[in-house]
Order: structure tokens, then sequence, then C-alpha cells
């Protein structure tokens, strides 16, 4: 098994490139679309760490305890969905069968317990603002031949991240994985 390690800091000028490098999603592709979210997701990932933690730390420093709460709930739902999601088998399958919906859901129920706490704003800015913009520039950025090679590499189990990781327990790599299989089977039938 690949160890973990965190993909570089990709150069301005290939995160945020000319517009020619940006297209609407085609949403009723909804697994085209999909897949450019995902393989963004793992390609860009450090600019998009980097990007959260200026937009956390900016609004932690304003508002530091609402901030910490909301981190703490959100850590809570999420664990306590990843571990729903592999122990209980209704959970697991929801989860496999709408991943869209089972993330909405983990968001709702965090921003339904940090109403609770009177922590909305800082949540809303400080954890759902920066995942707005990561979801939309993946959304938008169109991916290029190394993006593609790396997403490979992931997929295929050569390398391991963070996100990839992240992923997995959402269970947006598995319909990948089943891809790449299907296609390295097909290939061996062939020669």
């Amino acid at each position: 098994m690949a160890k973990v390690e965190l993909t570089p800091l990709r150069p301005w000028d290939d995160f945020f490139p000319g517009s020619d490098r940006f297209a609407k999603p085609d949403v009723r592709d909804l697994p085209k679309w999909n897949n450019r979210v995902v393989n963004n997701l793992l390609y860009y990932q450090t600019n998009y760490l980097a990007m959260a933690v200026m937009v956390f730390l900016i609004v932690g420093f304003l508002n530091p305890m609402e901030m910490f709460m909301g981190m703490a709930v959100v850590s809570l739902v999420f664990l306590g969905s990843v571990w729903a999601g592999e122990n209980k088998a209704m959970i697991k399958d929801f989860k496999r069968q709408n991943p869209t919906l089972f993330v909405m859901a983990v968001m709702l129920a965090s921003y339904f317990l940090m109403s609770l706490f009177d922590g909305v704003m800082v949540f809303i800015f400080g954890i759902t603002f920066p995942l707005l913009l990561i979801f939309a520039h993946a959304s938008f950025r169109l991916r290029n031949m190394k993006n593609k090679l790396e997403n490979k590499m992931e997929g295929a189990g050569l390398k391991k991240s963070p996100i990839g990781i992240l992923l997995d327990a959402l269970g947006q790599q598995e319909e990948s994985l089943q891809k790449i299989q299907e296609f390295l089977e097909g290939k061996l039938k062939e020669g």
C-alpha cells in the first residue's frame, strides 16, 4: 500500500489560468461533472487547503470561540457519519447509492447543530465559504493532461493523498476504481 503524501502546491498560473481553462459544467451529465470535481479535488488539494486555511484563519481571528465550536461540531458529525456509513448497513447502502445526498445530509446536520450553539455565521463563513470556493473551482476548472495522469496514479493505488482518503471515506472513488479495473480486465482479455 502506498504511503500518504501531500501533493505539491500547483503554480498560480496552473491553478487559476486564463478563462480558456474554465468552462461551465454540464449539469445534465452528473457523472461527468462529479468526475471533474473529484479529479480536480485530488489534483489541486494542496492549493485548496492553502485557500481554506487562509479564509479559516481570517474568520477564526475575528471570532475564535465560535470558530472552535464550529470546528468541533463539524468534526464530530463527520466522524459520526463515516462510522455510521461503515458500520450500519442501511446508511452504507444509502451512501453508496446517493453520495451527494449523503454529503449534503452531513453538512445539514452540522448546520443544524451549529444553529443550536449560535455559531451559524461563523460556520457559514469559516467552513462553508472555503468549501463553496473549492467546489466552484473544482466544477469549472477543466482538467489538463498532468491532472489526468496524477489522478490515474491515485486511483490505481500508486499514490495516496489526504483528499483521496477523504473521498474514499465518502464513497466517491469506488466508481473510479471499478472503471480502472474494468479497463485493465478488458486490456488483459484483448492481449
